[in-house]
């Protein structure tokens, strides 16, 4: 305790970081605030049926990544997700398609354009979403709910909805530059903590009713060990040893020690589970826009987040992402030239392609166990479900939420120990280091 009071210190004499950590709460309780305006021209007090409605199910999810604001026919209702749906679309271009392959590898002004791009596909993402999600507000709200109808509501509607994703997505970019970094994963992840309270709150209440305080504290416990289970997820590495060459430079001797490069089982963090939910709201946008009754069943089958073709969908994404995303941001033909440009070689692998060839297997073989593993948090919710603890509550027990918690925490301590140590005060950690991870901020 004293140690952590005397980090707090540490941290309030810093000047640039306190400042930081200032405009990053003040960002995020803007974000907060506008969770809770609701649209103009709808009545607040009759959204119990949408309520209702994200209770459970996909929906649900999608509420509690907008932490509520979904269920509150909020201005942000829509959130950030379809800004990643955007990014999704963009890096798999960036794979077939050869302009965009030319601006990945223009530097700075290749990624600028590349975010505006991104920026303008958001737009046209946003504005069926925004229809599809008018069109559940007329049907699930009466019509006492709307002080106006027809194209006088829907059309400055779209707009407004358009308009609150896209401010907090510079919400998020201003957070990134101006605070701790990481803006959207910040987002996200703050949205998803609202909704922890009332979910504890919720299901102890369900035990205390239904007397059972001891399996209560059992689920706790199962929670706790999930837990440790993501970080070792998201922390555990397999270092690739690489001997560098002496070289006399002058009267300077320069390499002849061994180093670690280090690959992380689980390279694409969290963004597999982040892009296969993002793929599986696009049926529920496809009914709401087309109306169709055919459709509505393969979208109910894949909104029943208990469902076995809703959680082998989700697996099974997940596993193709995870070596999609490992595969865009870990290079190792540019890794070989590297090491090899810097006198550096692995000990038994000749340099050149059989060092490439071997980092390729290397990633192959983490990645597998990596993916598996992360597919099997993903559905872990449905499992809980099925155990008879209650939806809100569940969510945490994997899949998106659990891990963007841990990813994102990790991340944050990383970035305010790394401003501690390069003022020379002593980190969080007593012993070691807290290791990065790929953000989402990055994208």
């Amino acid at each position: 305790m004293k140690r952590f009071i005397e980090t707090l210190k540490n941290i309030y004499k810093i000047e640039d970081l306190r400042f930081r950590i200032g405009t990053t709460m003040f960002f995020l309780l803007i974000y907060r605030l506008g969770s809770f305006v609701s649209l103009p021209g709808i009545d607040p007090a009759q959204l119990q049926n949408l309520q209702n409605q994200t209770s459970d199910g996909l929906l649900g999810l999608i509420n509690m990544f907008s932490g509520g604001a979904f269920a509150q026919a909020s201005v942000f209702a829509l959130g950030i997700m379809p800004y990643i749906s955007a990014s999704i679309v963009i890096q798999l271009m960036g794979i077939a398609v050869p302009y965009f392959q030319r601006l990945q590898k223009e530097g700075e002004s290749g990624r600028r354009k590349i975010n505006q791009i991104t920026r303008y596909l958001t737009v046209l993402i946003l504005i069926p979403q925004a229809s599809a999600y008018l069109t559940n507000l007329h049907y699930q709200l009466p019509d006492s709910a709307f002080a106006m109808s027809g194209i006088w509501f829907n059309a400055p509607s779209i707009v407004i909805l358009t308009a609150g994703s896209m401010f907090v997505l510079w919400l998020g970019e201003r957070i990134t530059d101006k605070g701790i970094g990481n803006g959207i994963s910040l987002i996200i992840m703050i949205g998803i903590i609202a909704r922890l309270p009332m979910a504890v709150v919720q299901e102890f209440g369900s035990r205390i009713n239904g007397g059972g305080l001891v399996m209560f504290l059992v689920e706790f416990v199962i929670l706790f060990i999930v837990f440790m289970a993501s970080i070792a997820l998201v922390q555990g590495t397999r270092r690739i040893p690489v001997q560098y060459a002496k070289r006399i430079v002058g009267n300077k001797q320069y390499g002849g020690v061994r180093q670690y490069i280090p690959l992380k089982v689980n390279a694409a963090g969290v963004m597999p589970i982040i892009f296969a939910q993002a793929i599986m709201m696009v049926p529920i946008t496809i009914v709401g826009v087309a109306n169709s009754e055919n459709l509505r069943g393969v979208a109910a089958a894949l909104s029943n987040i208990t469902g076995f073709w809703y959680n082998l969908t989700q697996f099974l994404l997940v596993v193709a992402f995870t070596y999609f995303y490992t595969a865009i941001t870990i290079n190792p033909t540019q890794m070989a030239e590297d090491m090899k440009k810097n006198g550096g070689f692995i000990p038994g692998v000749k340099p050149g392609k059989k060092t490439v060839e071997f980092l390729d297997a290397v990633m192959s073989r983490i990645t597998l166990p990596g993916s598996i593993f992360l597919g099997l948090v993903t559905i872990m919710p449905a499992f809980a479900m099925m155990m008879g603890i209650s939806q809100s509550f569940a969510l945490f027990y994997g899949g998106t939420s659990l891990l963007i918690l841990v990813g994102v925490v990790l991340d944050t301590l990383q970035q305010i120990e790394s401003h501690l140590l390069m003022r020379h005060y002593d980190g969080l950690m007593q012993s070691g280091r807290i290791k990065g991870r790929p953000g989402l901020g990055g994208m």
